[in-house]
């Protein structure tokens, strides 16, 4: 784009008769005015949709935010590019019989405002930038698809929306400083600490809350949405008797390269496809209202497949896809029923299909619960809905693996020990985790039956929350 900016810029120039030294400051420019534009764009798109996912999924769960909590926590501290621009845009909240509908920013004088629209149980989208709020409502229906169970399946558990765990008769002392502890600057000088809960043997050890936040409130689980894609993954393969050796290439030629590109390669951020930044911030699907299927695919082949690891939001959208259409149908609202996380809303984008990478809001409980499903192995009532090998898969740190970190990765979790070693004393090396932007965090210790939620909404590059110090700590306090 840059180049053929200055290409045309040089070739006006020489027509004006103005020397061409001067072309390219004049691109350069005109390019820095492009990119304003598309942050301002950006950034009302991210307002909008947090805004209504904050807001109007809180609500549905019988929870309250308000505006004022949103700017807050998660409009406050974003990145770099965002975050002087986005608390001052104006917005509006618009309601249908009560509950949130739309969220919409102004972002440019001439252009319609930005645009999330609300849809029960399945949470917010943010539309494309451009499209107005008529052709908005008529895409996306205010109630969201029934829930239709298979005549195959004798049960479900209810639909309930709060997971109830027992508490332990007498909780330890040093677990309710370690709790507390988490709320002030013990593990991160500026982590901003909204849940801590840590269950053992399925029961609470420690549950707390900052203020305005509570058992009800979801939060967006940014990357810890991989990992609850890794089990939706693992839940599809078995019911569909499929492959993790099956390719993620779907919609792509057969005489492509990138058929060879597997489950398990997307699984493991080992595609070998190029990715325009490192960590792939997707901030066209996110916040800019593109599609899945316009984004997760359309990447060059630069290595291998199953060579090279690369961690890149479009691996794990890909290997969703590779399930088939991904258009919001019954096979996730069920894997949420079954597992009995009731109070997680999977969002979309604009055209229904799921954002597995990031664009999911979950509560503390819900999150444990994911863990506790990879403990139990099985549902209560339900019978096994996973591969017994599947936590085995997950938390295995095989193939090629991320360069400057202590961190292993496994199929969509990441893992406390590499295939070298543990490097994380205190921590036994079964243990696993889900890893999200701003904080959030999921560690599953099968050796010792422990799940340990952390969420919050620390700042982007900032020091954030020591997880694996943290986890040390209430290991040891276990003990005692």
């Amino acid at each position: 784009m840059i180049r053929q900016t200055i290409a045309a810029l040089a070739l006006l120039a020489a027509a004006l008769g103005i020397g061409t030294a001067i072309a390219p400051a004049a691109a350069q420019d005109a390019q820095d005015q492009l990119d304003a534009r598309y942050d301002r764009a950006l950034a009302a798109g991210y307002k909008a949709l947090m805004l209504c996912s904050a807001i109007g999924n809180a609500e549905e769960n019988g929870a309250t935010r308000t505006p004022e909590s949103v700017h807050e926590w998660e409009l406050s501290g974003i990145y770099a590019a965002l975050d002087p621009i986005i608390r001052d845009l104006p917005f509006e909240i618009v309601r249908e019989a009560g509950a949130v509908r739309f969220v919409s920013v102004a972002w440019s004088d001439d252009m319609p405002p930005r645009l999330a629209v609300r849809q029960k149980r399945t949470g917010c989208r943010v539309m494309p930038i451009g499209m107005d709020r008529a052709t908005a409502s008529a895409s996306v229906a205010p109630s969201g698809p029934a829930i239709g169970i298979p005549a195959n399946l004798t049960s479900l558990p209810p639909q309930d929306k709060r997971i109830e765990y027992p508490t332990v008769e007498a909780p330890s002392p040093a677990m309710q400083q370690l709790a507390a502890a988490a709320f002030g600057d013990a593990y991160g000088e500026d982590a901003r600490t909204t849940a801590i809960l840590v269950l053992r043997d399925n029961a609470i050890e420690a549950e707390r809350y900052g203020q305005g936040f509570d058992v009800d409130t979801p939060q967006r689980t940014w990357s810890v949405a991989k990992s609850l894609a890794a089990t939706f993954v693992g839940y599809r393969l078995r019911a569909e008797r499929k492959s993790v050796e099956s390719s993620a290439g779907l919609g792509i030629d057969e005489s492509d390269p990138r058929r060879a590109i597997t489950i398990d390669n997307a699984l493991r951020m080992a595609s070998g496809r190029y990715s325009d930044t490192p960590g792939n911030r997707t901030d066209p699907l996110y916040w800019g209202g593109t599609t899945v299927a316009e984004r997760a695919q359309n990447w060059p082949l630069l290595h291998e497949p199953g060579t090279v690891y690369r961690y890149a939001n479009n691996d794990t959208l890909a290997a969703v896809q590779a399930l088939g259409p991904t258009v919001i149908d019954r096979n996730m609202l069920e894997f949420l029923q079954r597992t009995g996380m009731n109070a997680t809303f999977v969002e979309s984008d604009w055209q229904g299909n799921f954002v597995l990478s990031s664009q999911v809001w979950s509560t503390a409980r819900d999150l444990a619960r994911l863990g506790q499903f990879h403990l139990d192995g099985d549902i209560p009532g339900v019978g096994r809905v996973i591969d017994p090998q599947w936590r085995d898969y997950v938390s295995n740190p095989s193939g090629p693996q991320p360069e400057g970190t202590e961190w292993g990765y496994g199929a969509g979790w990441w893992t406390f020990r590499r295939p070298e070693g543990n490097a994380f004393e205190g921590i036994p090396d079964d243990a696993f985790a889900a890893r999200g932007n701003r904080g959030q965090y999921v560690v599953v210790v099968p050796s010792r039956d422990v799940v340990i939620v952390r969420r919050g909404e620390d700042p982007a590059g900032g020091s954030g929350f020591d997880i694996a110090a943290f986890t040390r700590e209430v290991l040891s306090a276990l003990e005692d």
